[in-house]
């Protein structure tokens, strides 16, 4: 396996006849609040963007950079499921309910689809196929959750302009210190996941200030 993702599971499907690849993932499976988010990626052989890697092994400055070029290239669509339908369905669900929209969404449909994780979601209507470490390892992937997470962290910067005092324009709606005590300290949002532990846990003592 190579340290950077590159596009041998693109062309290993494009040589099985299934010319069109995409790539798609998710980010967002961990925060308290905010909808989880994922984006569908098929990047242009002849233009595939330099440094394309995992989203979390870049600096701010490079994701926000490469992900401009993604949009410039590529075909490419981003999608949510929300906060409402993480607590109906759980958030593993939600999460694939967030990647077959975001396919669905591309202005072509695939021939086959390379999904980050070890499993396949059941509504995705393409051939596809599961890569572990998926966006370590296909270009395709590594694409789709640099859009993915720059579309989620710029979407929790304007919630956190409606509902100051979490932190959430640093730390994306996950448990930190910070988020964690302004939980307790300001109540529960509108936009917090109830079916999460901690969120949970608040609203049984009594706890929840926003009514």
């Amino acid at each position: 396996m190579s340290e950077k993702p590159n596009y041998s599971f693109e062309m290993s499907a494009q040589a099985r006849g299934l010319l069109c690849v995409a790539g798609v993932d998710e980010v967002g499976r961990g925060p308290l609040c905010g909808p989880v988010t994922a984006a569908a990626v098929v990047l242009d052989p002849a233009r595939i963007p330099e440094g394309l890697n995992d989203s979390k092994k870049l600096s701010a400055k490079r994701r926000a950079a490469l992900a401009e070029e993604i949009r410039a290239t590529a075909r490419w669509c981003v999608a949510h499921a929300s906060v409402e339908e993480i607590d109906a369905i759980n958030i593993y669900h939600a999460s694939h309910l967030a990647m077959c929209r975001a396919v669905a969404g591309l202005d072509v449909a695939p021939d086959h689809v390379l999904v980050d994780g070890n499993r396949i979601p059941k509504d995705l209507p393409h051939s596809a196929e599961a890569i572990v470490k998926g966006d370590g390892r296909s270009v395709s992937i590594a694409a789709a959750s640099i859009l993915a997470k720059e579309a989620r962290d710029l979407l929790m910067v304007d919630l956190a302009q409606q509902f100051p005092g979490y932190g959430w324009e640093r730390n994306a709606g996950y448990p930190t210190k910070d988020h964690l005590e302004a939980l307790l300290n300001l109540g529960v949002t509108p936009v917090h996941r109830r079916s999460f532990k901690p969120v949970h846990n608040i609203l049984c003592q009594g706890k929840n200030l926003s009514g």
